[in-house]
């Protein structure tokens, strides 16, 4: 069964913020929604479940809160929306990795992305389980149970393939800032018979990204020269004045759905601002849904 959502993420707050501003996190994604027209138009909250990563990430990475905690709290406030998450499996063993799973499904969790080691470790590294294995172990207990693809990546189609034997049904991609996703999934369609649900990637570039470079840094691949073409985007994105930013992402939008769209996989939404969500993220969000959406 599809998702067939528009999903807005919401990182989990900082600890030390605590849970009144869980509350107000939750209360900006409501009251942007009424104020650009979203309203109704949202399906689910995007809650990814984060681990430290490499040491020199542009913005320090402070501890925050559980997903579960997070989500128990912001609920109410977010009448409507459903919950969506990833899950990092590598560093649990597959009886804590149920039990968490199980905990997540009972609070209304629609699906969650499995995911595993951060970019400093090998795939196959960490004490706990590997993603593709929680795909086939936990299939009778998460029924929307998703995996990343990054359409750059090299071996992907191979990498891609094996998930959704092993029981992907949904895949959340990086964010996408080149239309790659149209040459990858038109390719795949022809290599197999495979259609998992695609839940396309698209993030606000603000000017803080300039000075910052965490969008940068996060689609960096070292040495593909795919990925240093969606590097100069993001850059381009970043030195633009808001119209013309909007235009440039609603040009690449266009690209990618229609050039998916008739490809058979059932497509949802993802919607992020990585540095926060804010009138300008919505504004263009809002030209995006207002072009193609998969809720009527």
């Amino acid at each position: 069964m599809a998702l067939n959502t528009v999903a807005v993420e919401l990182v989990p707050t900082n600890v030390e913020r605590g849970s009144m501003q869980a509350l107000e996190d939750a209360r900006k994604v409501v009251q942007l929604s009424a104020e650009f027209g979203l309203d109704g138009r949202l399906g689910h909250l995007m809650m990814p479940g984060l681990i430290e990563e490499e040491d020199d990430r542009p913005v320090e990475m402070k501890p925050k809160l559980d997903v579960l905690d997070f989500w128990s709290i912001i609920k109410p406030e977010v009448p409507g929306l459903r919950g969506l998450c990833s899950q990092v499996t590598a560093f649990m063993d597959e009886r804590s990795l149920r039990r968490r799973l199980g905990d997540l499904v009972d609070a209304g969790i629609d699906g969650i992305v499995f995911v595993g080691v951060p970019r400093t470790m090998a795939d196959g590294e960490g004490s706990g389980v590997a993603p593709t294995d929680a795909l086939s172990i936990y299939r009778e207990l998460v029924r929307n149970r998703g995996v990343i693809l990054i359409p750059t990546r090299e071996g992907e189609h191979g990498r891609f393939n094996f998930k959704c034997e092993q029981g992907a049904t949904f895949a959340q991609t990086q964010l996408l800032y080149s239309d790659a996703i149209v040459g990858f999934l038109t390719e795949f369609a022809k290599r197999t018979d495979h259609r998992p649900e695609i839940l396309l990637s698209f993030g606000f570039v603000p000017k803080l990204e300039s000075r910052v470079g965490f969008i940068d840094w996060l689609i960096h691949d070292p040495g593909n020269p795919a990925v240093a073409a969606e590097q100069t985007f993001v850059k381009t994105l970043a030195a633009t004045e808001p119209a013309q930013k909007r235009k440039l992402m609603l040009d690449l939008y266009k690209r990618i759905i229609d050039g998916v769209v008739d490809l058979g996989f059932p497509l949802s939404i993802h919607l992020e601002a990585t540095y926060g969500n804010s009138a300008p993220a919505f504004e263009t969000f809002t030209e995006l849904l207002d072009y193609w959406s998969p809720v009527s």
